[in-house]
């Protein structure tokens, strides 16, 4: 299954911890309406509380400042957190056993 718009929708911030933290900024993972299908994609959707089919992406990590995390939309299931955390040691090159 593969989605083709590219619009900016929400980022993922992958821990509470990272939020709560004494740091000014937090590193997020974007989430666009476009899903090609890749190791480093998360598909996500209603389920997790967004309007529309839409996938993390993990490959193009970005920083922000907390500030600019104004709302909460939802949250991932255990099943895709581990999709999320496998999506990120590949986008990361992080070899965990």
């Amino acid at each position: 299954m593969r989605y083709r718009s590219t619009k900016l929708q929400f980022v993922i911030v992958s821990r509470q911890i990272l939020i709560d933290s004494r740091f000014s900024t937090v590193t997020c993972a974007p989430v666009y309406t476009a899903y090609e299908d890749l190791s480093t994609q998360v598909p996500v959707g209603v389920d997790e509380g967004l309007k529309h089919e839409s996938a993390i992406h993990c490959d193009e990590l970005i920083s922000l400042p907390k500030s600019m995390l104004t709302n909460y939309i939802g949250s991932l299931s255990p099943k895709k957190q581990q999709l999320l955390d496998r999506a990120l040691k590949i986008a990361l090159q992080l070899n965990f056993e």
